[in-house]
């Protein structure tokens, strides 16, 4: 970046797994960064927080929309819960919501940001089997597809007509400290790495880094607009992942997780079973088609990277998925 005046990006919800890789990725390239966040005074990580609720316009967080180069939203209470009528209805809010509050103070900004760049999630695709996902795809009538097109639908709401957007259909982010990767690699070395229900369920993954450049390239290319899938080339099954898995840290057996048994112990965990048990093959066309080369491409490497080493799984750096 030439300029003595730093560009400002903000982020809100960036307290969590992405928010915080993401901020360090762009505070090191020279960028502001401001994080909204409801817990500034715990937040740590790059760039300065301001507290929001998601709810609520406040001229403090507004005027930091004021020009700036991009404004990201990573807004979402995490899905991994039981599936009650109520934590449902809180899994829409705290999408919806936060976006209808963006869109509320963009019509208080005279100078708009340069893009939006929403996080939404590959589940727009439901339990697709074997079928390709591009974003094309069919989208079917159940949930949490529902969930993501209501989200989706906010956006195109909230935007202003001069800005350009791009909605990240997210998929299964792999990082060292966050997200679901510990956790499986934990049952992996406890000898539970088996498959997990049938085992032919389909897992979009993307490696952290790649996660990072892909908002990096919605941020800095103008011709990245619209809706693109957010995730690797080489989407595995269920058996294939830990498998790959397993060998990455050593461990030569895992038991399997019946289907049943899934089902059974998730309520007493407060865990939502159709996580591990459904799956989508989604695949980045767009972003692929429009010239974005991705580091990580095969799996075992992305897990050696990431497990592999020692060393690198003691390194602060990611925490959760999502943050409110």
């Amino acid at each position: 970046m030439n300029s003595n005046k730093k560009e400002r990006i903000v982020i809100a919800g960036g307290s969590g797994f992405l928010g915080r890789a993401l901020a360090a990725n762009l505070d090191r390239a020279g960028y502001e960064v401001v994080i909204l966040t409801r817990n500034p005074d715990r937040y740590r990580g790059a760039g300065r927080a301001i507290r929001w609720d998601a709810e609520t316009v406040e001229e403090e967080w507004r005027q930091e929309l004021e020009g700036a180069k991009a404004l990201i939203n990573l807004c979402g209470k995490n899905v991994n819960c039981r599936q009650t009528k109520a934590n449902r209805a809180e899994i829409l809010r705290s999408r919806v919501v936060p976006v209808e509050t963006l869109g509320k103070a963009l019509r208080l900004v005279y100078r708009v940001p340069g893009v939006w760049v929403q996080a939404t999630s590959l589940a727009i695709y439901g339990n697709a089997g074997d079928r390709v996902c591009d974003e094309a795809a069919f989208v079917p009538d159940e949930y949490p597809t529902d969930v993501v097109v209501a989200w989706e639908e906010a956006l195109g709401r909230a935007i202003r007509p001069e800005m350009r957007w791009a909605a990240l259909r997210i998929g299964f982010v792999l990082g060292r400290d966050g997200g679901a990767l510990p956790a499986l690699a934990n049952l992996a070395r406890a000898g539970l790495g088996g498959a997990i229900g049938g085992g032919d369920q389909w897992i979009s993954w993307i490696h952290v880094d790649d996660m990072v450049r892909l908002f990096r390239e919605a941020i800095e290319n103008p011709s990245v607009h619209g809706i693109l899938n957010a995730t690797g080339l080489q989407p595995v099954p269920n058996r294939e992942f830990m498998k790959t898995l397993r060998g990455t840290i050593g461990v030569p057996f895992g038991l399997p997780a019946p289907t049943a048994l899934v089902r059974l112990a998730a309520p007493l965990i407060g865990a939502d079973p159709d996580l591990a048990l459904n799956g989508r093959r989604g695949l980045p066309v767009k972003i692929h088609g429009l010239g974005f080369r991705f580091r990580f491409h095969e799996l075992e490497d992305a897990l050696a990277d990431l497990l592999g080493n020692a060393e690198a799984t003691t390194q602060p750096g990611w925490t959760q998925t999502y943050a409110r």
